[in-house]
């Protein structure tokens, strides 16, 4: 689809925070970004991982012994995968709400969300975009495990349904925040498409990727959402770049080397109208943050955009179709290094858009 929405270098997040307070997380967040403020997750609940969070709903899911995974052996499989699919149809032909079905997060899983939605609900000053996140179906699909540890994304038939999941479940997240009368922006985060084409990963195909992102964006893109791809280290950028997603999240500070070695598919995406989301700010490293400031990241993003501007484009293009993020989410850190990130963030895409 790609977009004619213009962030012009607005600070989004990644959206990850070491804090323990879901209500206490969000006046955070619209502190630093209220423009485009985010869905945030607290990763210090076991419930908000990658995996648990979005898990609900498939079929055979089961949880032993504190281990999550898919029992495909269980009897009553067969059954549950068909009712999985059943439903599945039923939402897609519009039989049963999208609402009202087991694609629907819960407070029990995303508690973060629903408090983003009352913080929303509350807010006068108007918004540029809100954002929301879902782990991508090849990190999903990795991710999640059968009964003999086997990832499901080797399953054809179990993949299918963990991509449907995701999908579906971005789709309403999109459903939920688009009464804001603002775009609707969703992530795919995707770590784990840094292991593509290592032998973690052999029997991988790109084609298989290929779909999986297809399935989802669509999703987002039937609901009226903006699709973004968020990798947080180097991939194979051809596959984001060539893919439907709007918004391409990448760590700038880490792997622009690597991520300009793509000049022909970023040309590609940018004259579609797609938009760049600058990872400058490091994540990754405390010593390394630490020794940081807006006026080195700010020459370093300077450095990197005469690299664009010589694919064809002006500087203030390129900044309409950019937005400024941290690498990665700060669940990880300390939270007073967390604080560094988040305000260097604010601070440099002030610089860098002027507002």
């Amino acid at each position: 689809m790609k977009t004619d929405f213009r962030p012009g270098g607005l600070p989004a997040w990644i959206g990850s925070l070491p804090m323990k307070d879901h209500d206490d997380a969000v006046k955070l967040m619209l502190e630093f970004t209220p423009e485009i403020p985010i869905w945030v997750q607290l990763p210090g609940f076991r419930q908000e991982g990658m995996v648990p969070q979005f898990a609900p709903g498939m079929p055979g899911l089961t949880v032993m012994d504190g281990k999550m995974f898919v029992d495909t052996s269980a009897e009553t499989f067969d059954q549950a995968f068909l009712g999985f699919f059943e439903e599945y149809m039923a939402v897609a032909d519009g039989r049963q709400s999208l609402a009202d079905s087991r694609f629907a997060l819960t407070v029990k899983e995303a508690p973060g969300f629903f408090t983003f939605l009352q913080a929303l609900d509350a807010r006068t000053e108007p918004l540029t975009a809100v954002k929301g996140q879902v782990t991508g179906p090849f990190t999903f699909g990795t991710g999640l495990v059968d009964e003999n540890g086997r990832a499901v994304f080797y399953n054809d038939q179990v993949r299918e349904a963990a991509t449907k999941l995701i999908a579906m479940k971005a789709r309403w997240q999109v459903n939920q925040l688009k009464k804001y009368g603002v775009p609707v922006i969703v992530f795919l985060d995707e770590p784990a498409l840094a292991g593509y084409g290592s032998s973690a990963f052999i029997s991988v195909s790109r084609e298989d990727i290929d779909a999986c992102f297809a399935e989802v964006i669509e999703a987002i893109h039937d609901e009226g959402g903006l699709a973004g791809v968020h990798v947080c280290a180097n991939a194979e950028w051809s596959i984001i770049l060539e893919s439907a997603a709007d918004i391409v999240s990448f760590d700038a500070y880490s792997y622009f080397d690597k991520f300009i070695l793509y000049p022909q598919q970023i040309k590609q995406f940018m004259d579609a109208g797609g938009i760049l989301a600058w990872g400058i700010v490091p994540t990754g490293d405390a010593d390394i943050i630490e020794q940081q400031s807006t006026d080195s990241l700010h020459q370093l993003f300077n450095d990197e955009i005469r690299q664009i501007e010589a694919l064809g484009y002006s500087r203030e293009q390129i900044i309409a179709q950019s937005l400024i993020t941290p690498s990665c989410g700060t669940g990880s850190l300390p939270l007073e290094i967390a604080r560094k990130v988040i305000g260097m963030n604010q601070e440099l895409a002030t610089r860098i858009g002027g507002k």
